[in-house]
């Protein structure tokens, strides 16, 4: 049976931290910033985890 390879779409997107958490950046950060306060710019530069009913999936995915 040849190895599974990872999902390199998952691999970009995902990255797994230190106690084995995943995380990912926030949507609704690319573009019409000036439509969105201040305050909701900020919030959405910071990391969000995964949710945990799509983590087992998407640990398949990562291989990890």
């Amino acid at each position: 049976m040849p190895k599974m390879k990872t999902r390199k779409g998952v691999k970009k997107r995902f990255r797994v931290t230190g106690s084995r958490k995943l995380v990912h950046a926030r949507a609704g950060r690319r573009h019409l910033l000036t439509g969105k306060s201040g305050k909701q710019g900020r919030k959405l530069r910071r990391p969000a985890l995964a949710s945990p009913r799509n983590e087992e999936k998407l640990r398949q995915l990562l291989q990890c």
